[in-house]
C-alpha cells in the first residue's frame, strides 16, 4: 500500500487534464502546465503551477509508459528541468517511453520562490583568515533573512516530500498507473523519496551521482571537501612519477608541498586572495578531470614565480563559486528551502571548527565555503514533516550510477545508496566525471542504463566501467627522471613559512 499517501481530499488534482501544446524547439516535444497543492495538508488552499514537458515514445508499439527524469538542485535548482525531454531524444529511451521532463516547485517556468539578494561583507576566500568568520556567519544570517523576506510562509513547503508528491500528480494527469525514472543528484534522491513514499507506483528506476540516504545536506555538501582532496592526491601521485617533466617532486606528498609554496606565492600577489581561492578551484577542477592533468602540472609550476598579471592570464578560465548573484533584487530560493528540510547545527563553534579542518585538509575545489555557515545555520522555519527514511519495500531493484572521483556528489553515496536500496553499483572507475548516462558518451555505461530501462535485463551484480576520459599519454620518468623539469623546488625558503600562520 502506498506510504504517505496523497490525503483524499488532493484527489482532484490527478484528474486535471492539461493542454498541450508544441515546444517552440519544434522537435516533438509538447509544453503544459499542472496545478499542485502548495501545502498537501492543506490542498484547499494556494496552488503551485508545474511546467511540464512530453516527448510521446516513437515506437508506439513497444511503449510500456513514461519515464520522468531530473536533476539539479537540491531542489532542481540549476537542473535541465522540462529541457530533459529533448536531452534524452536522441537515446533509446525516447522510442520506448514518453519522455517527461518537469521544473520542480519554484524553479524554471514553474511558479517562483523567490528570495531577496543581499549583500556579502566579504569574499568568496577558499582559505579565509579567522577575522572573517564572523563576517561570513553575519553573510550566512543576512542570506536566510532575504530568503524569509522573499519566501516567506511558502517556503517550508519547498521540500522534497512534496516534490516527490507532485511527481506523483505528474503520474496520474498523465494516466499512468506507474512512473519510470532516471534521477541525477538531487534528482537520485527524489527519485528514492518517490520510491519510498509511492512504491507500489515505481517501476524501473535509475540513479546517476548519488546523494547519500544519510547524510544531511550539510553532510553532503562538505563532502565535497573530501573528494576533491582525494582527487588532487591522485593527481599528486601520477604528477610526482613524471618528476622529469614537471619538477614538482618525486613523491606525492613533495608534490603536494611545491602546490602549498606555489598557493603561498600566490596570495603574495596583487589580488592575491581571489587569484588563490581561483587556484583552490582549479586544483579541484582539474584534478577531476584526468584529461588536465598535465595542465594542471604545467600551471602549477608556471604560478610558482609569476606576477600578478601573468597569474591572472594563467588562472582566467577559472571560476570562483558560488558566483556573484547577478539576478536584480531578487534570485532564486528553492536550493536555501530544499536543504533546510534537514536539520543544521546552530552553534558557531561547530563551523568554525569545521572551517579550520578544512583550511588545512580540505583546501582545493570549494575549500572552506562547504564547511562555512550557510542559512541552514539560522534557519527561521520549522520544517512541517521529518525527512524520509529511504528504503526499497514494494518496488524493483534498479541500478546506481557513480564515478569513483565525482568532485560534486562523493561515490560513498553512490555506494551506500545502491547497498540500501538493494540496487546495482555501475562504478566509473578513475574518473571525475558527474552525471554520467547520455551526459558523457560512456558507450559501457550507456548499454547498462539502456538494457536495464529498455529491456528489463540487470547485470548480474555490481560492475565497473572505465571512464571516457584518459590520464594524460605522458610517461613515467626512468630511473633518476630528466633534468630539464620546470618546477617550483627553487621558491625562497621565506614562502615555507607556516600557512596557519597566516591566518592569524
Amino acid at each position: 500500500m502506498t506510504r504517505d499517501a496523497q490525503p483524499p481530499s488532493s484527489a482532484a488534482f490527478h484528474t486535471q487534464r492539461p493542454t498541450w501544446a508544441p515546444a517552440p524547439s519544434g522537435d516533438g516535444v509538447e509544453h503544459a502546465t499542472v496545478q499542485v497543492p502548495l501545502d498537501y495538508a492543506d490542498p484547499a488552499g494556494a496552488t503551485l503551477t508545474i511546467a511540464v514537458s512530453r516527448r510521446r515514445a516513437t515506437d508506439p508499439a513497444r511503449r510500456r509508459g513514461v519515464l520522468l527524469a531530473l536533476n539539479g538542485g537540491p531542489g532542481g535548482y540549476f537542473g535541465l528541468g522540462r529541457r530533459f525531454a529533448q536531452v534524452l531524444a536522441a537515446t533509446p529511451l525516447a522510442e520506448v517511453y514518453d519522455l517527461i521532463g518537469f521544473d520542480p516547485r519554484g524553479t524554471g517556468d514553474s511558479t517562483p520562490l523567490h528570495a531577496e539578494i543581499t549583500p556579502r561583507r566579504t569574499p568568496v576566500d577558499s582559505r579565509p583568515p579567522e577575522s572573517a568568520f564572523p563576517l561570513l556567519a553575519e553573510d550566512a544570517r543576512d542570506r536566510e533573512e532575504g530568503n524569509r523576506r522573499g519566501g516567506g510562509a511558502r517556503r517550508p513547503h519547498f521540500s522534497t516530500r512534496n516534490v516527490a508528491r507532485d511527481m506523483d500528480v505528474l503520474r496520474a494527469v498523465l494516466g499512468e498507473p506507474v512512473i519510470n525514472y532516471l534521477g541525477y543528484t538531487y534528482g537520485t534522491y527524489a527519485g528514492a523519496v518517490y520510491g519510498a513514499m509511492f512504491p507500489e507506483r515505481l517501476d524501473r528506476s535509475v540513479l546517476d551521482s548519488c546523494v547519500h540516504p544519510d547524510w544531511t545536506w550539510r553532510e553532503q555538501l562538505m563532502a565535497q571537501g573530501a573528494a576533491h582532496r582525494a582527487n588532487v592526491d591522485a593527481w599528486a601521485q601520477w604528477t610526482a612519477r613524471r618528476r622529469g617533466h614537471f619538477g614538482l617532486g618525486s613523491s606525492a606528498a613533495e608534490v603536494l608541498d611545491a602546490v602549498e609554496r606555489t598557493v603561498a606565492h600566490v596570495e603574495t600577489l596583487p589580488d592575491g586572495v581571489r587569484l588563490r581561492t581561483l587556484l583552490d578551484s582549479a586544483l579541484g577542477s582539474r584534478s577531476a578531470d584526468r584529461a588536465r592533468w598535465s595542465e594542471l602540472g604545467r600551471m602549477v609550476g608556471s604560478l610558482a614565480g609569476a606576477d600578478g598579471p601573468t597569474a591572472a592570464a594563467l588562472l582566467a578560465d577559472e571560476r570562483i563559486w558560488p558566483p556573484e548573484e547577478t539576478e536584480g533584487a531578487t534570485r532564486c530560493g528553492v536550493l536555501d528551502a530544499v536543504i533546510l528540510e534537514k536539520d543544521w547545527p546552530d552553534d558557531l563553534e561547530t563551523y568554525y571548527a569545521d572551517m579550520r579542518r578544512f583550511r588545512a585538509r580540505h583546501p582545493y575545489g570549494c575549500g572552506v565555503t562547504r564547511a562555512q555557515p550557510l542559512p541552514g545555520a539560522f534557519r527561521t522555519f520549522t520544517p512541517p514533516e521529518p525527512p524520509t527514511r529511504l528504503v526499497r519495500d514494494g518496488y524493483p531493484a534498479g541500478l546506481v550510477v557513480h564515478a569513483d572521483g565525482d568532485p560534486v556528489d562523493h561515490y560513498p553515496g553512490g555506494v551506500a545508496l545502491a547497498r540500501r536500496l538493494g540496487h546495482r553499483l555501475v562504478t566509473v572507475a578513475d574518473s571525475g566525471q558527474h552525471e554520467i548516462y547520455a551526459f558523457q558518451r560512456n558507450k559501457q555505461v550507456d548499454e547498462v542504463v539502456e538494457a536495464y530501462l529498455v529491456d528489463g535485463v540487470l547485470p548480474e551484480g555490481d560492475v565497473t566501467c572505465p571512464s571516457t576520459v584518459a590520464r594524460p599519454d605522458l610517461p613515467e620518468d626512468d630511473a633518476g627522471g630528466h633534468p630539464d623539469g620546470v618546477g617550483v623546488n627553487a621558491l625562497a625558503a621565506s614562502a615555507d613559512s607556516d600557512r596557519e600562520g597566516r591566518h592569524a
